[in-house]
């Protein structure tokens, strides 16, 4: 298992048959939740909130114990003033903060207990469970009209002994269309559990029901099951569907696969799964404006071959995007965008890892959702892996690469920091409207100073992304020791 952050060969089996050239450093986070992508608002004001995670930070000096914290939103936007920090050592978390419990290796918001405030899903998949080193936990943390609290309930495995990681996969969404926020839990294993929505106060859900999407399991070479799980209504009926990644079982070569899992009135349907392209981050979103969800995957690497020489498919230099738009009937007409695509901004080059990590949000509020892409690799001058960051706006006729494009990095003027070796600006990026104007706001994350971590905000000026106004959240600043390498921000909420 990766010590967090993403921090994995993140297509392991295909990287064992192509002499490694689909690792990465990071596995990048989930992305997008609905057709229009609601914000996380834990405090119920109104105004977006950002969750995020330094699941590598030292707690009371246990290393990689773990902590999350929550940016408020405010009609500036998100600073360092309006937050909370919890960690298992705070009061009401279940758990306790120990040595390489990676808490908060992935997140993911709802309103689980139907109280009208976004609740928050912790996972730890490193966690010790009696025996077992990386048995792993879920905790759920309510929200409040204070924001979270540290008030949770644990979300019991209900398979110990059968897999590892418990936790390592979150996410949120009504699967079943009754308008309560379920939860899908992945682990090692192909086998995914989905919670129903309407959780008491101790955790428990309304029922629970398994899924079992067509990929592998994990093996002692590979440890994982589910890479990422999305959440997103493609198919516009009212009910959310996820997309899995994992590697495939109808080939030989255990290729990185997305599969769409379609929600349905008694949950998710894996017998109608549908292999998508290639990607390992994936965001869901309106792009268009026909009211259904368009698939947007980030496919990172180079192109290589297998042993025997079959190339890996969907690949492209310096990394890929690849969209499939959204129907009545789901998944449907795929397109690619790559750096040498249109006015995207900067050159596709080996390494870079464009599509390492995107999102989606209607930066100018025309009823398209627009999309960023990071390339964390990025080489800028001599800085290398100093990272960039593009934004490219949705229109009737899909993701616009001709006109309105942006590219940011730390060199961009009014943009806070500098170039600097292997900072990573972009190791996870979101659009969210963080202050309460109805336009989408970007929130970047970095692996500035060493590990350390840093959210950069840009916000909206109602038409484009902007520098006026930008600031840099540290993670010395939001109560994260910057002991080792916490790697603050390499995990948003998704």
């Amino acid at each position: 298992m990766h010590t967090h952050s993403r921090i994995a060969l993140a297509t392991a089996t295909a990287a064992a048959l192509t002499g490694g050239l689909l690792t990465f450093l990071a596995t990048p986070a989930t992305a997008a939740d609905s057709t229009r992508v609601a914000k996380a608002d834990f405090n119920g004001d109104g105004i977006g909130d950002l969750a995020t995670s330094a699941a590598t930070a030292y707690v009371n000096g246990r290393k990689g114990a773990g902590q999350v914290v929550v940016l408020y939103g405010s009609s500036t936007g998100v600073t360092s003033a309006k937050r909370t920090t919890i960690s298992q050592d705070t009061p009401g978390v279940p758990g306790t903060a120990e040595t390489g419990d990676d808490f908060g290796t992935d997140l993911a918001y709802g309103d689980f207990n139907h109280d009208g405030y976004d609740d928050l899903a912790v996972g730890s998949p490193s966690e010790k469970v009696g025996t077992d080193t990386d048995g792993g936990a879920v905790a759920l943390l309510w929200g409040s009209a204070k924001g979270l609290t540290g008030k949770g309930a644990a979300v019991a495995d209900p398979a110990t002994g059968s897999h590892d990681f418990w936790g390592m996969n979150l996410a949120a969404g009504d699967f079943d269309g009754d308008g309560r926020t379920d939860l899908v839990v992945g682990s090692s294993s192909a086998t995914l559990y989905l919670y129903k929505g309407g959780f008491s106060a101790s955790g428990t859900a309304a029922s629970r029901t398994t899924v079992k999407p067509p990929i592998m399991s994990g093996t002692d070479d590979n440890p994982y099951g589910p890479l990422n799980l999305t959440a997103g209504d493609v198919n516009g009926d009212g009910r959310t569907d996820l997309v899995v990644d994992g590697y495939e079982t109808r080939t030989k070569y255990g290729w990185n696969t997305n599969y769409w899992l379609p929600g349905t009135a008694s949950g998710l349907n894996a017998s109608s799964a549908k292999a998508l392209k290639t990607g390992i981050i994936t965001a869901i979103g309106d792009i268009n404006g026909d009211g259904y969800g368009d698939i947007v995957s980030g496919a990172g690497w180079d192109p290589g071959k297998a042993s025997d020489g079959t190339p890996v498919p969907d690949s492209s230099t310096g990394g890929r995007v690849n969209i499939t738009y959204g129907s009545a009937s789901g998944p449907a007409s795929t397109s690619a965008i790559t750096q040498n695509s249109g006015n995207v901004p900067g050159t596709s080059e080996k390494g870079d890892d464009f599509g390492w990590d995107l999102d989606l949000g209607d930066i100018n509020g025309d009823g398209y959702q627009d999309l960023v892409v990071s390339s964390p690799m990025e080489d800028i001058g001599s800085a290398a892996d100093t990272g960039q960051v593009t934004v490219l706006y949705g229109s009737a006729s899909g993701v616009d690469t001709a006109s309105g494009t942006q590219g940011f990095a730390q060199s961009t003027a009014g943009v806070p920091g500098s170039d600097e070796k292997s900072d990573l600006f972009g190791a996870d990026v979101k659009l969210d409207d963080v202050t309460g104007d109805g336009r989408a706001d970007l929130l970047v994350g970095s692996y500035e100073n060493g590990g350390d971590g840093a959210v950069t905000y840009l916000p909206s000026n109602g038409s484009k992304i902007t520098t006026s106004g930008a600031r840099s959240i540290g993670a010395g600043a939001v109560g994260v020791s910057t002991t080792g390498a916490p790697q603050y921000s390499a995990v948003f909420a998704d």
